[in-house]
């Protein structure tokens, strides 16, 4: 047994929990790692008692970590090491192409399930024409703001980028005047990591400036539109945002917002329930609301999760037909009701049942079609190089160390260099 594999092995043990229980003999038992703690997990875990039941198997519940990068790490360690301990896995919507080349094909398995997805999630989990994961539920970038203060200054929602910076000043300096010297226009995730990666693309791609890398592979970063969309970006810092906005994350800007201290707050969906619960200083006075357009309308970056079957399991087609059961409308209908996980199907998106939980999904019906994928899937096992690269490129323009159209031009050729040749083996391991 390799270090590796004695590594696996050991993290493996204790960590599961067996669900089925009741077949003494079962035909067949299956380890999913699909959630961690909380909601995640007891979901994943009601869904897969079903399937146990279902089917006369048995799932172990393999608890993973809570960080999506030390969840990635262990999966890699598995990988390389072929081992077949876990049968499926939760993937990120940016891991298909890191990972795809050690998941197993699910095209057979899925056949016309995936013309009742979004498209753009079924393209964004195809790597080299291998169907490598099933959609289980979807994230993408929002505008929430103030219904209240729109109102208290006669505002409309904004839908331009000028526009929307506009109404912030305006909001700001009226509620500053009126003694809230600490309240902001506008908080955002503008810390230098994988979330300024969704932000910044945002920004970029809605003015026209592409998606850092296009989809035959060619690094189009180096443009006018993308530096201006940056230099925009850098001019909110200090002005309708606080200084402090460069160190804060999605939960930083919830707290602020939720607190009652902003008019706007870019975020994802997950934050919805959180500004409305009862806790909350802003609750029933939040609106929702597709982020602002440049020159190539409104952008939104595709974020959720995945579920997939390692290709080093002994029972792919119980680990598939698992997968297919899990991310499946009907128990995507009752995760969205009593956990409101965004679906991946757009017809549940008009449910009466789906959307008295969750009134706020009818504006996301509009908005997940049109969502930009990071370029994961085409960058594949470089695209955490890639997007180290951007999100700190972007961090050096909006503190001030560079301007846009010197840094993408920087961007570019860094980019090159990881890129080399070409960005993946096509020949699968």
């Amino acid at each position: 047994m390799t270090m590796t594999r004695r590594f696996t092995h050991t993290l493996l043990a204790g960590a599961l929990l067996a669900t089925g229980a009741g077949f003494a003999q079962a035909e067949t038992t299956l380890t999913i790692a699909c959630g961690s703690v909380g909601q995640d997990y007891d979901s994943c875990k009601h869904a897969s008692d079903q399937w146990a039941r279902k089917t006369g198997n048995q799932v172990r519940l393999l608890s993973v970590p809570v960080s999506s990068t030390e969840t990635l790490g262990l999966y890699q360690k598995m990988f390389a090491a072929g081992s077949s301990d876990v049968d499926v896995v939760m993937v990120d919507v940016v891991w298909p192409g890191i990972i795809g080349q050690h998941l197993l094909d699910l095209t057979p398995y899925a056949k016309d399930e995936v013309k009742k997805h979004f498209p753009a999630i079924i393209a964004n989990n195809t790597v080299q024409g291998r169907l490598v994961a099933m959609p289980w539920f979807t994230a993408v970038g929002l505008l929430y703001y103030r219904k209240d203060l729109l109102e208290k200054y006669e505002l409309s929602t904004p839908t331009t980028w000028d526009e929307f910076a506009k109404a912030a000043a305006t909001i700001q300096e009226g509620e500053r005047k009126a003694g809230r010297e600490d309240f902001q226009g506008f908080v955002w995730q503008g810390r230098p990591d994988e979330g300024l990666t969704c932000d910044a693309l945002e920004w970029v791609h809605s003015q026209g400036g592409g998606t850092i890398v296009n989809e035959a592979g060619e690094i189009t970063i180096d443009n006018e539109k993308a530096a201006h969309a940056l230099d925009r970006a850098a001019g909110w810092v200090g002005t309708l945002s606080p200084q402090g906005v460069l160190g804060q994350g999605e939960e930083d800007a919830r707290n602020l917002f939720q607190n009652g201290k902003a008019a706007f707050m870019r975020n994802w969906p997950y934050a919805w329930a959180l500004v409305q619960g009862a806790n909350s200083r802003v609750k029933d006075k939040v609106g929702v609301a597709p982020l602002p357009a440049g020159e190539n309308g409104s952008t939104a970056t595709l974020g959720g999760w995945q579920l997939a079957v390692s290709k080093y399991t002994k029972h792919p087609e119980e680990a598939a037909d698992l997968v297919m059961y899990l991310t499946s409308e009907k128990v995507q209908k009752r995760r969205a009701i009593e956990g409101a996980y965004n679906p991946t199907y757009p017809a549940l998106y008009k449910d009466k049942e789906v959307l008295a939980a969750n009134p706020f999904f009818g504006t996301l019906y509009d908005v997940l079609p049109n969502a930009v994928s990071r370029p994961s899937s085409i960058t594949g096992p470089k695209y955490d190089a890639v997007s180290q690269a951007f999100w700190s490129t972007v961090h050096d323009v909006l503190n001030g160390r560079a301007k846009g159209a010197e840094a993408v031009k920087k961007l570019q050729e860094r980019l090159g260099e990881v890129k080399k040749e070409q960005w993946q083996e096509r020949a699968e391991p």
